[in-house]
């Protein structure tokens, strides 16, 4: 049994592209997309057509109308391949604004159900800014799923909680990257791999506090570096990967165990009683307006990653609008 078999036994896997011609080999249950996976797919000769395509058929319309209509086409090709959802994501730039990604949200929404989509397959993806998940927790309420985003500090994942949004992303790879750039010469890869890995322990702390606390919220682990990352946070309820990283998993043979929640599948498990399994007790908290920017604002490495994930996402959303103008007007 290859490693992408033994994980699927543990978590539920996520493709995390926007190249839908890739997903099939891997056979995932949900697919996750980002500005920038867009972006990168819509440059690939395959997809031209279909970028022309949708760009024609809408070119009256007003540039954000035609890029959701974009997202929802290529959400629609993913769902032929994946079983279960797909993550469609508000426009980066309306991060701190939370009536627009509410209209924004229920927009993406409308245009699913108008191709036949239920909602209960489609996540809104939405950076988890205090606006996002304040947008998240008025979505949630109308029935639209959602899934947070840029998710680095603890304070996002208990404010995620308290508005009851269905699923939360937090980011493996870009919290390692980090602490690797702030550590500099004195950075030990070995020592800092596996569960010693800032990123894996940021996930591993969140999954035991959901668990402990019973929070439905569910925890799905994102932005992988490396195959150690994934295996180091099986048994997380999801996992969301690569296609190459999700072709390295499938090229190994080496066994690994169930790293998280080993004995959550037990009927009848009494969630108070899984001692060392779920790590030591935490406390459970909540935060305010004011306490969650002042504990995010307290975490550097937070703070600067989710600006930066921002901006990023936001300058290839523009080059995707601009790509859509190109088209429009020739």
């Amino acid at each position: 049994m290859n490693q992408l078999q033994q994980l699927k036994q543990y978590s539920t896997v996520v493709a995390d592209t926007g190249d839908f011609l890739q997903l099939a080999r891997f056979a995932p249950q949900d697919a996750t997309t980002n500005p920038s996976l867009i972006l990168k797919a819509v440059l690939q000769p395959d997809y031209a057509p279909l970028l022309e395509s949708t760009v024609a058929a809408h070119k009256h319309a007003s540039l954000d109308d035609i890029v959701d209509q974009v997202l929802v086409r290529f959400g629609l090709e993913i769902l032929k391949v994946v079983p279960g959802r797909v993550s469609t994501e508000v426009d980066a730039r309306l991060s701190f604004d939370r009536d627009a990604t509410v209209a924004r949200g229920r927009r993406l929404i409308a245009l699913y159900e108008a191709a036949g989509i239920s909602r209960e397959r489609v996540l809104i993806k939405v950076a988890a800014t205090w606006e996002g998940i304040q947008a998240a927790r008025e979505l949630e309420k109308d029935g639209i799923f959602c899934n947070l985003t840029l998710l680095f500090a603890f304070c996002q994942a208990v404010a995620c909680a308290d508005a009851k949004v269905r699923l939360i992303s937090p980011f493996v790879g870009r919290i390692y990257d980090w602490h690797k750039k702030s550590m500099g010469a004195v950075w030990d890869e070995a020592a800092r791999s596996l569960s010693n890995d800032p990123g894996v322990q940021s996930v591993t702390r969140i999954f035991n506090y959901y668990k402990q606390h019973g929070i439905a919220t569910q925890v799905m682990g994102a932005s992988f570096r490396n195959v150690g990352q994934i295996t180091a946070l099986s048994g997380c309820d999801l996992l969301t990967i690569s296609p190459d990283l999700l072709a390295k998993l499938e090229a190994s043979d080496v066994p690994f165990e169930r790293a998280l929640g080993a004995d959550l599948g037990a009927l009848g498990a009494d969630l108070g009683a899984l001692g060392a399994d779920l790590g030591a007790a935490q406390p459970a908290v909540t935060y305010d307006e004011a306490a969650f920017r002042y504990a995010l604002n307290d975490d550097a490495m937070a703070t600067e990653k989710l600006a930066e994930g921002i901006r990023g996402f936001a300058v290839d959303a523009g080059k995707l609008d601009a790509m859509i103008e190109k088209l429009r007007n020739q």
